[in-house]
């Protein structure tokens, strides 16, 4: 398989930079056998069954973006430097990995300031990455960082406008529980209370876990030999009651559906032995075509980049020959793609 394989043209007009509201106005192309039907989010019922599971991804997007000022003494004075910190993730010894802009401005020791309340110490550099130890810690720290903190808006957005206080509310989940994540589960921003209310009334049930992603869901794949691409680590977690409800729902012969290829790759990692288990811990699972599922009858997930990872996925879930006809009608009928656009209903 060639990256070209997965290449398609995208008109710039398409890529969302805000999100449809209410939530569940999205348009929603669902691929159902050979057909295709274009539809809303709030029709999301008329999709389901009594007895299907959605697996949903409750990570909490933190506010990692940062505009902080590096000051120095020298023999002319007090200087500054602007310094743009992207957080990535925490690590065990209590510091953040973070990329720093420009990087060569600072020097291990020196503080950064982000408020009268947030700053950061320099202690080390790692993969191109700044190492930060932050003055807060706890609750204190995340109010903070609440404060200063921007949402980490993807780089297609945040190259059109900057973030702004709508994208606090926009770019969360409205079950986002556990903090950790840089970007969001963004399939699962189509699902309001009400909707989910009505789902619930059916007879659908849902499944919580958690996988917190990172920046790396945006780095380009630079092979073209897919196959030898290395996937970035994501922490997550299946529990053993969540392993337990979707175990329980396949032997009752209901559907399995994952609400975004997050939820997919952490559900799918944890079933590698072929039933679905209990996974805590750091997954880098591939799926390209050729993958075997084991739980994912399903899928619901936004329109993706060309030539991604997350591309590869759903043409192993629906097969390459059906992703392109489900991507050249949502070109050619104008849906809106990437995180804040339109989804996809992906029934193989």
């Amino acid at each position: 398989m060639k990256l070209s394989d997965f290449d398609f043209d995208l008109p710039e007009r398409l890529i969302a930079t805000r999100p449809a509201r209410p939530r569940t106005s999205a348009r929603l192309l669902v691929a159902q056998r050979d057909g295709l039907t274009d539809a809303r989010v709030s029709d999301l019922a008329q999709w389901l069954r009594p007895g299907d599971r959605l697996v949903l991804n409750d990570t909490k997007v933190i506010p990692a973006r940062l505009f902080g000022t590096r000051r120095r003494m020298s023999e002319q004075g007090e200087t500054s430097a602007q310094i743009d910190v992207t957080l990535l993730e925490p690590r065990a010894d209590g510091l953040w990995a973070a990329l720093l802009k420009p990087l060569k401005k600072v020097r291990d020791g020196e503080v950064i300031r982000f408020s009268d309340s947030l700053s950061a110490t320099v202690e080390g550099r790692e993969d191109g990455q700044g190492l930060l130890r932050f003055n807060l810690v706890g609750e204190d720290f995340d109010a903070a960082l609440n404060n200063a903190g921007a949402m980490p808006l993807p780089p297609y957005i945040a190259a059109k406008r900057p973030a702004d206080a709508q994208d606090h509310d926009d770019y969360q989940t409205v079950w986002a529980r556990n903090r950790g994540a840089v970007a969001a589960p963004t399939a699962s921003l189509h699902f309001d209370d009400a909707l989910l209310a009505e789902l619930s009334a059916m007879g659908v049930t849902f499944t919580h876990v958690t996988l917190h992603v990172g920046a790396g869901t945006f780095l380009p794949v630079k092979v073209e030999d897919v196959t030898t691409h290395k996937m970035h680590g994501e922490w997550g977690e299946v529990t053993p009651q969540a392993a337990s409800e979707i175990a329980a729902t396949k032997a009752a012969g209901g559907r399995v559906i994952p609400v975004g290829t997050t939820a997919l790759r952490l559900i799918e990692s944890a079933a590698r032995q072929g039933t679905i288990a209990p996974f805590e811990g750091v997954t880098d699972i591939f799926i390209y075509p050729g993958f075997t599922f084991h739980v994912s009858d399903a899928l619901m997930t936004n329109f993706h980049l060309p030539k991604s990872t997350l591309l590869m996925l759903v043409s192993a879930l629906v097969g390459q020959d059906r992703v392109r006809e489900i991507y050249d009608h949502a070109v050619t009928n104008d849906y809106r793609f990437f995180s804040y656009g339109d989804a996809s209903l992906l029934i193989p």
